[in-house]
């Protein structure tokens, strides 16, 4: 979706309000100058008028007004005393997207006037550096058109899927938590390596490279995991052993019990805001 001559304010300009802003100017989605971000440090707003040609400002209020979009990118404690704040003055005409964690699209839409288009997003780290993967969940109130705007962010970041609610815990757990799992495994094997003396950043450069190759090859071919590592697995071969090391080990089932165990801790979380 195009989103030149629309205005977007972020209310937040920490690291991942950071990086869809950062997604948006690459893409060339948007200019500098239709991207409003507010926040209480004011050497945060320096730095990203600065970097971006953002328009900058401390007050909440003002950001949202006359917004097409608005990003809350707070941390979930906040969102309580930001709703409030907004609440007089968000339109139905307005896109609001949040990517606070355990926030429920109910808890928002009850602290807001009714006909509020919200869009629940869960986006994790990789947007960094353009390569996340968020998934989307529209409120009561949200539209084509507000779906539409959302993932035209999001994208501009990585990839973004559009799914209910009732999956978004299972999602943070999956995707959300996902880079941390990945950070650990990729820590294991080059510990491997290292242990059989290969040299620390040679192992990790080897790594890190087939993490991502592997990780391209399921993307790009559209083939199942399981068909990709047959295709490396010869019978009797090197890698079957490996393979056994790791079922041997629980791997498989340590890794779904990972994914539940993040998806209980988000639902705790939004139970107990």
């Amino acid at each position: 979706m195009e989103l030149k001559g629309s205005k977007i304010s972020f209310l937040g300009g920490g690291a991942m309000g950071e990086a869809l802003i950062a997604g948006l100017l690459r893409k060339g989605l948007t200019e500098g100058s239709a991207v409003t971000v507010s926040d209480i440090e004011p050497n945060r707003l320096d730095y990203l008028r600065q970097k971006y040609g953002v328009n900058t400002t401390n007050d909440n209020v003002a950001a949202t007004k006359g917004a097409d979009m608005v990003v809350l990118a707070v941390k979930p404690f906040i969102m309580d005393t930001l709703l409030a704040e907004i609440s007089q003055v968000i339109q139905p005409s307005q896109t609001l997207i949040s990517i606070a964690a355990g926030i429920t699209i109910f808890q928002m839409e009850r602290a807001l006037r009714d006909g509020i288009p919200v869009v629940r997003a869960i986006p994790n780290t990789p947007c960094l550096i353009g390569e996340g993967a968020t998934a989307l969940a529209p409120g009561t109130y949200a539209l084509e058109k507000d779906l539409a705007r959302a993932m035209a962010v999001f994208m501009a970041s990585g990839q973004a899927v559009v799914l209910s609610e009732s999956h978004i815990d299972a999602v943070t757990g999956l995707s959300g938590s996902g880079p941390a799992y990945v950070y650990l495994l990729l820590e294991g094997f080059v510990d491997g390596a290292v242990r059989l003396g290969v040299p620390r950043d040679t192992a990790r450069l080897l790594m890190a490279q087939t993490m991502l190759g592997a990780a391209k090859m399921v993307l790009d071919s559209g083939e199942h995991p399981g068909k990709l590592k047959d295709m490396v697995t010869t019978p009797g071969g090197t890698t079957m052993a490996g393979l056994f090391a790791l079922e041997d080990g629980g791997a498989r089932g340590l890794m779904m019990r990972a994914v539940a165990a993040a998806a209980n801790r988000a639902t705790e979380m939004a139970e107990s805001n």
